[in-house]
């Protein structure tokens, strides 16, 4: 048994915000919260005074590229990622080579992640190869555990194959996952268009229309076809603008946004160059502000990291030639907290929502409540201590958070009775 104790609880499940223990059978089955528990015999005890326990974090945007390229980044390493980021499951992309377009290679990832300190599930892809002309078999990749479909990193360009895609999703009950970029309006990818960025590094970037174009489409198709469709990495005002009224009129759409898309802009990224290249790239002030105004009013449903591993060569190239994206897992927590928190944008309990219940309610994932009957998968956070990132568990250390001044910090996840502390 683990007796947590001198926490306080701060559950979106639950609404619960105040001081309790939580005791842990040693089936990892939460057995009681209460505001008070004595330790029973032969009890282990995790002194959690000062900190909040709360529903370990869900990242429905993943990239651990194993299999393929393990010299990124591969399932034990990107798993202790999650772990020292305070996250208790994460979802894995498909764009893996092979593709994640068959049951076998579902299983080869889960499989692998078996002992992982965090759940690793594994994505399933819309297209076989990724190649947005063939469908997979929807239904042995739900059936091999894929909890959502998605082409991730590729936008499916076809309205028609897009709109079968739906049905069949529909007909199967599938969650799509989809990154929204027409390819004929990003000139180069990385950085917004026309901006100084841009001019600096010597390149045209990729228009935010790019993205509104492609939701705007997709929210009609959702609308026609009832599916379930979450947008990825949602970048610009304009989409949450359509996000919005999508959802108004009944579409069954939803949205995430990343750390970085919420505390950075394209003015950042003269200075940090490539470790701020990503797709979408970081957009204008007012497209910041306007999504985090979609968090607060739910338009946003969940905070993603899109954790995308690059080694240090590959992201030494010129700006135009080195990979899109950024590690997120580690340095998530501190970001939002930082950013958002401590900025009075959002209270902690919404954080906790966003980045907790919103995506396991989406992805229809167990309860990771802090409440008695659930398997325990949990975060003790410290909201104000100073945090400096210099070293990471990740393979990979593409980040702009390097050296910068951060507040808060994960100091540990429980998963079942197994305690993983930073």
């Amino acid at each position: 048994m683990l007796l947590i104790q001198n926490g306080r609880v701060l559950d979106p499940f639950t609404g619960v915000d105040a001081p309790r223990d939580v005791l842990i059978g040693d089936d990892g089955v939460i057995v009681r919260v209460e505001e008070h528990i004595d330790a029973p015999a032969d009890c282990k005890t995790l002194d959690a005074r000062g900190l909040t326990v709360s529903p370990g974090f869900v990242d429905g945007h993943v990239h651990f590229r194993d299999p393929g390229q393990t010299e990124k980044e591969d399932v034990h390493t990107g798993a202790a990622a999650a772990a020292a980021g305070g996250y208790a499951t994460v979802i894995c992309m498909a764009n893996t080579i092979p593709t994640c377009d068959t049951p076998e290679t579902i299983r080869y990832v889960t499989e692998k992640a078996a002992d992982a300190p965090v759940q690793v599930l594994q994505a399933g892809a819309v297209t076989r190869g990724l190649k947005g002309q063939e469908m997979t078999d929807f239904a042995a990749l739900r059936a091999a555990g894929a909890p959502c479909l998605t082409d991730d990193g590729i936008n499916l360009t076809s309205a028609a194959l897009c709109r079968t895609a739906m049905c069949e999703a529909v007909k199967h009950d599938m969650l799509l996952s989809f990154h929204e970029e027409e390819p004929s309006l990003v000139p180069s990818p990385g950085v917004n268009f026309g901006s100084a960025a841009a001019e600096h590094f010597g390149v045209p970037g990729a228009m935010g229309c790019a993205e509104t174009a492609m939701v705007a489409r997709d929210i009609a198709l959702a609308l026609d076809t009832g599916a379930r469709v979450l947008f990825q990495h949602i970048s610009c005002g304009q989409s949450v603008a359509l996000i919005r009224a999508g959802k108004a009129m009944g579409a069954k759409v939803f949205a995430e946004a990343t750390p970085h898309h919420l505390s950075l802009t394209e003015d950042d990224v003269i200075a940090h160059g490539t470790l701020a290249r990503m797709n979408p790239p970081l957009r204008e002030e007012s497209d910041r502000l306007a999504l985090i105004d979609g968090l607060l009013d739910g338009t946003i449903d969940m905070i993603a990291t899109d954790h995308a591993p690059h080694t240090a060569e590959e992201k030494a190239r010129a700006f135009g030639k080195a990979p899109s994206g950024i590690t997120g897992l580690e340095t998530a927590f501190s970001v939002c907290n930082t950013y958002l928190v401590r900025t009075g944008k959002l209270t902690k309990m919404q954080l906790i929502e966003k980045m907790s219940k919103s995506p396991a309610e989406i992805y229809r994932l167990p309860a990771h409540a802090v409440a008695p009957g659930g398997f325990a998968r949990l975060v003790l956070l410290d909201w104000d201590g100073e945090k400096v990132y210099k070293e990471y568990k990740s393979k990979s250390n593409n980040t702009p958070y390097t050296n910068m001044p951060l507040f808060g910090t994960p100091r540990a996840i429980v998963t079942g009775v197994r305690i993983m502390e930073n």
